[in-house]
């Protein structure tokens, strides 16, 4: 056995059973009901949007939801941690074209 294994940790499953999400792996996390893997423990919301093929990223508002329905809204530039206590999984709006514009 490889003292350096790395671990695919499903994020939403740990969550769900209150186990404590491990440093140093690779993770799933799931965006729109779709799971996708990712090698690193943190990614801002453009790279997370850019992942789930939401292009362009800036017409999507990204949402982050915690156990316990909590649901908080994820800049672009704003980097996500995926071993933080009770992250569960991430959604996605698609933005109006006319939202900003005047």
């Amino acid at each position: 056995m490889n003292i350096h294994e790395i671990l695919i940790i499903d994020i939403e499953l740990y969550v769900r059973e209150n186990r404590e999400i491990p440093r140093g792996h690779h993770y799933l996390i799931m965006v729109d009901r779709l799971k996708y893997k990712v090698e690193k423990e943190c990614l801002t919301g453009h790279e997370i949007l850019k992942l789930a093929g939401k292009t362009p990223p800036e017409r999507f508002q990204l949402n982050q939801r915690y156990k316990g329905g909590k649901v908080t809204r994820i800049g672009y530039d704003q980097e996500v941690s995926f071993v933080e206590p009770g992250v569960e999984k991430f959604m996605t709006i698609p933005l109006d074209q006319t939202e900003g514009e005047k």
